[in-house]
Order: C-alpha cells, then structure tokens, then sequence
C-alpha cells in the first residue's frame, strides 16, 4: 500500500474534518481519543500511516509517542507517524509559524519582538521566530524565571529581555519592539500602537482601534496543515491547496 493509501487517523477532530481531507485525496478516519497508548497500538494494527491530534489531546499524546525537539520544548504533540519500530511525534505548529511569518513579507532581520504568555510553554510557541533574524527579543511570562527558563531553548545572537508580565517595563519594551506575539492570557491595556505588527494566536484580542496591523492566521492555519501532513503521510502540499481543509481543521477541532 502506497502512502496516499494509507489511511490517516484523526484524533479528536468530527467527521468534517475527514471529508476536507478526503477532498484532498487522503483516505483520513476520524478515530476515539481514548487514551493514547490504546489509540497508538489500535492505529498500528489497523495499518494507519499516521495521525493528526487536535489541539484538547496534544499534551496526552506527549508520553505515548518517541517526540522530537520541538514536540518535547513545547510538550505537546500534533502529528504522528506510524512507521517504523517507535511511533515518531512531532509539534508541526512551531515551524508553521515562522512559513507564516515568512511568507507574508514581514521583515524580521534586524526587528524587534515581544512575546507575551504565561508558562515557559506558552513562551516556547513561538521560539522558531527567534531564528529569523529579530535583533531584539523580550519574553513577558507570569514570572521573571518562567521567561528565563526559555533562553536555554533559544539561539546565541539577539540581546534578550525575560521579564514578569506584571513588570513595568513591559510597557517599554512594547514601546521599543516591531512584532508583538501574544501566545496566551491577555494583552495589557493600551499596549498596542499604530506601528505594532500584531500575531495573536489566541485568536482573542480585538485590535480595533489600536491602529496596530494583524497579521492573518488563517495562513498560518494552512501551513500547519502541510507540516502535519508531511509528517504523518510523507505528502507534501502546499498552502494553498489546503487552505479550505485548514479552515475546518481549526474551526471544528474537538
């Protein structure tokens, strides 16, 4: 049986998401999110190549798995595939973010950035955009040490900033910073201006009348859905062409 013949299991997404996937020529099966350990095994016998995990049951599926870098820093897993002795995780969203941020032209070299979370993990989501280029990089967590726990996963070059959320010089380094990520909790009052680049991957915050520009997500919803792809089937698309599934993917995500 080819790759393209292989079915691919959908952990935790309805049958929607089969049928976008179907569209693309997949054979894709929704499966039970019983736990994983059960679903690995029952995948492996029923001959599945690989599987996609919503985002309820990516932290589940962490231990269950043989996870790579970037499945391990950020402690969750998206995409597995089946093959070989060990089921091989990964976490494909990480590297999505940078194609992201790539192809909409932003001019990372030399910019500054802000990250804002509340866990080292929250933090780590964004750490492939470290490696664009940014001369500048401050990370806002719920404590001073959650931030800094994430320089050790970080390369050498930018000037970092570990700061606690709750620290007034959060407001300046927003002050002095190009892109400002926010991966969870809120954006502080008024932090925002008009020559922010915005990339909320809460999906929460109303950028309305702060003037800032908001990058579009549902592109990055797309290029997260080719790396799972690649990963769980060895397939390689590109963003366009699974634009549409990506939509479904993100918007009925149990």
């Amino acid at each position: 049986m080819s790759k393209s013949d292989t079915p691919l299991a959908l952990v935790g997404y309805p049958p929607a998401a089969a049928l976008a996937l179907r569209e693309l020529g997949l054979i894709a099966l929704s499966v039970p999110a019983a736990a994983p350990e059960e679903v690995v095994q029952a995948c492996r016998t029923l001959g599945f190549g690989g599987a996609l995990i919503a985002p309820a049951h990516q932290a589940a599926w962490l231990a269950a798995v043989s996870p790579d870098p970037e499945a391990r820093r950020a402690g969750r897993v998206d995409a597995v595939t089946f093959g070989g002795l060990t089921p091989q995780g990964t976490f494909a969203h990480a590297d999505a973010l940078s194609d992201a941020l790539s192809s909409s032209d932003y001019a990372a070299r030399g910019a500054a950035l802000l990250v804002l979370g509340q866990q080292t993990g929250d933090l780590l989501l964004a750490a492939p955009l470290t490696r664009l280029g940014f001369s500048q990089i401050a990370l806002a967590a719920h404590s001073a040490p959650e931030a800094e726990k994430v320089l050790r996963d970080l390369p050498v070059g930018p000037r970092y900033f570990p700061v606690s959320r709750r620290d007034g010089s959060v407001q300046a380094l927003a002050e002095r910073s190009d892109l400002i990520v926010l991966t969870s909790g809120e954006l502080p009052p008024r932090l925002l201006q008009p020559y922010h680049t915005l990339l909320d991957l809460t999906g929460q915050v109303q950028a309305g009348g702060s003037g800032a520009t908001v990058l579009d997500l549902e592109h990055l919803g797309a290029h997260h859905l080719t790396r799972q792809l690649s990963h769980a089937t060895g397939q390689r698309l590109n963003a366009p062409e699974v634009a549409g599934a990506a939509r479904v993917l993100r918007g009925e995500a149990g």
